[in-house]
């Protein structure tokens, strides 16, 4: 990666609107590097964590690819399994996110979209973070209105984020998601800033 290459961190919490805001970046001509999409590359038939997974244990692995149940059967039943699949898992994802900001170097700006950005302390290796965020009770429902979901794996998930206020406390910028206009305004306005300072 040149010195040229602005690095801009992408997150929010669950129901904030991080996915379209992604987009957003996206139709701006700005590359986005996605960690739920690799994790999930990684995990599918031929994914590169697939191997390692079944090594550590065959359960992991079904029809040729990781099984996400068993997985969370695993994490919710023992304490250690969450280490050693991380051990095995994260790795890969680093060395993704690190041949995408290579093949970008000479892009001026490149987001990396992470949801646990802070929560694993990704946000040392970004220039800055722009936090996306709506008000808890438009988040609730958005993510309520989600056929998946119920209250009850909603606040589990909530338990294991970092709080939005404290997200955006230790944001550089902050987007706020309640109307689609709004958003892709602020999100065109931030890439131009950003175009313009790193030139």
């Amino acid at each position: 990666m040149t010195s040229s290459c602005f690095v801009l961190g992408l997150t929010g919490s669950i129901g904030m609107g991080k996915s379209t805001t992604a987009q957003m970046f996206r139709d701006l001509s700005v590359p986005v590097w996605d960690a739920d999409k690799t994790v999930e590359a990684l995990y599918s038939k031929e994914g590169l964590a697939v191997l390692a997974l079944q090594t550590l244990d065959a359960s992991y692995v079904r029809n040729g690819a990781v099984d996400r149940a068993a997985i969370k059967q695993a994490i919710a039943t023992n304490p250690e399994a969450l280490k050693n699949i991380e051990a095995v898992v994260h790795p890969l994802v680093r060395e993704n996110r690190e041949a995408f900001l290579e093949l970008h170097a000479d892009s001026k700006l490149v987001v990396l979209d992470i949801p646990l950005l802070f929560e694993t302390n990704t946000q040392v290796g970004v220039n800055a973070v722009v936090v996306v965020t709506a008000p808890a009770d438009v988040q609730r429902q958005r993510v309520l209105e989600r056929d998946t979901m119920t209250p009850e794996v909603f606040e589990a998930i909530l338990a294991k984020q970092l709080p939005d206020d404290e997200k955006r406390k230790r944001a550089d910028y902050i987007i706020e998601t309640l109307t689609l206009e709004g958003t892709k305004a602020d999100v065109t306005s931030l890439v131009e800033l950003l175009r313009a300072k790193h030139a």
